[in-house]
């Protein structure tokens, strides 16, 4: 263990016995009364403008959920992560698979009745820092909306999938991309992109429903003088900002979250982190940097600012605030209010009045020690002086992590009793700053030390982290700020959840099951394995009298493609992907097809020598360029192949062809002769063929999966 991470096994020791919530479940019983209804849709994203995912359906319910079985699955064309939420109107499902196919489905029986590719390159993946996935289509008076992974918004004809029109939503020379769901209200839909991490800067865009003319702009970061400027209060923004951000574009991208208030026609939506993480790069270590890790709220049709509330000022973390939000009336203290909620990255539960912003409560849900509490008097977190890495320039073990307590995995609320249900996860990272780096078109520029993620040579810190890295279900009890409940997983990373007037719980694993839980208790009442983890979350909606319940299975997103030997706690040594689409009643009748085990023995390296310091520089160049996509090891985390098995290694011609001369670039893996020397590419293979021989060494010789 290096010196400069001396002590880092004590932090995370001590991070292990933190605890977090030992109240007892909450016994309450309500017994649900079955209801049978004709067709109940889901329109919504989030199943109705507040994005509650609530379904009033009780037709499967905690008498007979035991009964639920598979009526139909359909299988998906790419094995990647699987993040789509379904939208099923008049019987029909609409969704999309990784790299944004998107389909339309009788709803009933799975029939699928026509089919979209909207020929995405695949060269385009290496802007994504979390694979080709995609969170679904809006649908409006028989149109479907729907963005791409190369920064298209596309108009399709949900009777026939035929293209209305298509626009460019961002400049395809930089590094954007668009993973989440659009929104569309009235005449206009809403799409932001990605691409925090790669030097772009952020902004939501609001386009004309019937001709994708661009109504308005809100950009979420300012920018140098002379660049475009849109809706935003730029003057208030800019002042909170210091130094020559722009030159590594600032971030603050809205990639997921949004929810609308009808009743106000208030459009709200989540801005991602800072680009680069460390703040003395970004902005000098100065000011809150407006509207970083915010929930922004602006008129729907004019895009105006009417608030906002920085979840964390100045990020420095990747604390983002794109993560699920939730609009709902509920009592507080007494009183009927309108609230907002969210539970970002920082590992504090948020409830804000959504028509003025005031901070109405701020508790954390998992073990928090960048930060003492959120001072309710200012709104602001007290950050803890250990955590501000950028002035202790030591390694600083930070939980949260970068993982985040909650990632962008829905949470849902029972509406009928102020319970949120949110896929929660106890994570830490050692965060160490790192020297200016100048922003390159193919590498993550965060300002900090990556290596500090997995240290693969170090098995000894690599289990203390792996200890310190939990999943979980959490009941939050919002009008009391506490827990009612957990259920507790192998591992991190667990799929978004759904709730219903059943009194269920609905959450698919990284483990591969999609498990039904007893609202108000917890209890597991029913589980399916689906042969692969599941990170997308469920719908429930009733055809013909008949209630289903949906859900897109399939491995993927960043942690599996970062963190590795993290990844293979939750979802298994042998994580592999078979991606469908499952469809669940209470009469169905249909099977999953036996589990396909694929075997790959490693190469014998054993007569290649290799130079230490081409190792090393290999591996710091691998951490730079290649983990974000081949894992932290190169061990690919059941979603990519494990490079160490790879027998392209065992040929530098074959190598060079690759690295150099993109001979794979037309499945995603581009040429990379212009950002790396050939000796970076050299050093790089002689650093995946020490991870070959290490494994070896271990006695690992085949494995099942990828």
């Amino acid at each position: 263990m290096t010196s400069r991470f001396a002590g880092l096994a004590a932090l995370v020791a001590a991070l292990l016995v933190t605890g977090c919530f030992t109240q007892e479940p909450s016994r309450s019983e309500t017994s649900a009364t079955p209801i049978k209804l004709d067709n109940v849709d889901w329109k919504f994203h989030g199943n109705d403008r507040g994005e509650t995912r609530f379904a009033e359906l009780s037709q499967i319910n905690t008498n007979n959920v035991d009964q639920l079985s598979l009526a139909w699955s359909v299988d998906l064309p790419a094995n990647r992560g699987q993040e789509a939420t379904p939208l099923v109107v008049d019987g029909v499902m609409y969704s999309t698979s990784a790299w944004n196919h998107v389909f339309a489905i009788d709803a009933a029986t799975g029939s699928i009745l026509w089919q979209y590719d909207p020929q995405v390159p695949k060269a385009v993946v290496v802007k994504a820092c979390c694979g080709p996935v995609n969170r679904g289509v809006a649908h409006a008076d028989g149109v479907l909306y729907t963005g791409t992974l190369d920064g298209r918004l596309l108009a399709m004809n949900a009777q026939d999938g035929s293209l209305l029109w298509s626009v460019n939503t961002v400049d395809s020379d930089d590094q954007y991309t668009i993973t989440g769901a659009p929104r569309v209200f009235k005449d206009k839909v809403f799409i932001g992109n990605g691409g925090a991490e790669y030097g772009v800067r952020g902004y939501l865009s609001a386009y004309d429903t019937q001709t994708g003319e661009l109504i308005w702009r809100f950009y979420t970061v300012p920018g140098n003088a002379g660049d475009p400027t849109g809706v935003e209060p730029v003057a208030a923004q800019r002042a909170t900002w210091s130094g020559q951000f722009w030159r590594f574009g600032g971030g603050g991208t809205v990639w997921d979250s949004m929810a609308l208030d009808t009743e106000t026609d208030t459009l709200y939506f989540g801005v991602g982190n800072g680009s680069p993480w460390n703040p003395n790069i970004r902005t000098q270590g100065e000011g809150d940097n407006w509207f970083l890790s915010s929930i922004v709220a602006v008129d729907a049709n004019s895009g105006e600012y009417r608030w906002h509330y920085q979840t964390t000022p100045m990020e420095a973390w990747d604390f983002t605030a794109t993560q699920h939000i939730i609009l709902a009336d509920l009592v507080l203290n007494g009183v009927q209010r309108s609230v907002l909620m969210q539970a970002p990255k920082n590992g504090f539960f948020y409830v804000l009045d959504r028509h003025s912003g005031e901070l109405l409560s701020a508790e954390p849900i998992v073990p928090v020690n960048w930060a003492s509490h959120v001072d309710m008097a200012t709104g602001r977190p007290v950050v803890n002086d250990d955590a501000k890495y950028w002035i202790t320039e030591k390694p600083t073990l930070v939980t949260p992590s970068w993982m985040g307590a909650h990632n962008w995995h829905p949470m849902s609320l029972d509406t009928e009793n102020g319970v949120v249900y949110i896929p929660t996860q106890e994570t830490a990272f050692p965060y160490f700053a790192e020297d200016d780096q100048q922003p390159t078109s193919l590498a993550v520029n965060l300002g900090v030390d990556t290596k500090a993620a997995t240290f693969p040579d170090d098995s000894g810190i690599i289990n203390q982290i792996k200890s310190a890295t939990k999943g979980f279900l959490l009941a939050w009890d919002v009008a009391n700020s506490k827990p009612l409940w957990k259920v507790e997983y192998p591992g991190a990373w667990n799929g978004g959840t759904l709730s219903t007037a059943g009194q269920l719980v609905f959450q698919g694993s990284a483990a591969g099951y999609l498990y039904a839980y007893h609202a108000a208790t917890g209890e597991r009442l029913w589980e399916f394995p689906t042969q692969t983890g599941v990170v997308a979350p469920p719908v429930t909606y009733s055809v013909n009298g008949q209630q289903y319940v949906t859900v897109s299975a399939g491995w993927g997103g960043i942690f599996p493609l970062m963190t590795g030997p993290l990844a293979q706690d939750s979802a298994g040594e042998d994580a592999s992907n078979t991606s469908r689409l499952l469809t669940f009643t209470l009469s169905g009748d249909a099977e999953l097809p036996a589990k396909i085990e694929i075997s790959k023995a490693l190469p014998d390296t054993t007569l290649l020598e290799l130079d230490e310091s081409r190792v090393a520089a290999g591996a710091a160049t691998f951490d730079r360029f290649c983990v974000n996509c081949h894992g932290a090891g190169a061990v690919g985390g059941g979603v990519v192949p494990d490079l160490r098995y790879s027998s392209t290694i065992l040929s530098l011609d074959t190598w060079n062809a690759i690295l150099s001369h993109g001979a794979l670039k037309d499945r995603g893996m581009v040429a990379y002769s212009e950002e790396l020397s050939e000796d970076d590419i050299q050093s790089i293979r002689e650093y995946i063929i020490e991870r070959n021989q290490q494994a070896r060494a271990e006695g690992k010789v085949i494995k099942y999966g990828l």
